[in-house]
């Protein structure tokens, strides 16, 4: 089954037209490349809470994505809310693959462990928090989306066989 995927920038320059959305385009060639994804949804919006709230919220609710990949906003900056408004709409937590990935990057910088990415559940919709640089992202998204296919499996609650509550290789 294809994964239906929405992918969500979140810049202040971009959502203005005056910054080029590369980190956008790495999700999109990404995941296309490597799962069985359709990508059905693309927005640049800026850093503000209701906003990203609201496309998070449309995307799992109405459209009905499986994925929903967020990149930017992240960081400390006082602009940067996209963990928040994550956490506003998830109903629950998935911290391995935020842990995954911070340990991912830091196998390139320090600056990877602060990251305050979110990845969690809305309903059938697994949301995942991306980082702002595109270096930031393929490294990300190397490392989680072998995983990726099987959650959304378990999501859906149809496993590939054997016990889905076991971890499977």
């Amino acid at each position: 089954m294809t994964i239906r995927v929405g992918v969500l920038t979140i810049s202040d320059w971009g959502a203005q037209g005056r910054r080029e959305d590369v980190s956008g385009v790495t999700i999109k060639e990404m995941v296309t490349e490597r799962l069985d994804a359709e990508v059905t949804e693309y927005e640049i919006v800026p850093d503000e809470q209701d906003v990203i709230e609201t496309m998070l919220v449309e995307w799992a609710d109405v459209s009905g994505v499986d994925l929903i990949l967020t990149t930017g906003g992240t960081g400390f900056s006082p602009r940067d809310v996209t963990p928040e408004a994550t956490r506003a709409v998830i109903q629950r937590q998935a911290p391995g693959l935020t842990e995954a990935m911070r340990s991912q990057g830091l196998k390139s910088t320090p600056h990877a462990m602060l990251s305050r990415a979110v990845a969690g559940i809305r309903g059938a919709t697994l949301i995942v928090n991306l980082p702002g640089s595109p270096k930031a992202v393929r490294e990300s998204l190397e490392v989680i989306l072998p995983a990726i296919p099987h959650g959304l499996e378990i999501l859906r609650c149809a496993p590939r066989g054997g016990n889905h509550h076991e971890y499977q290789a």
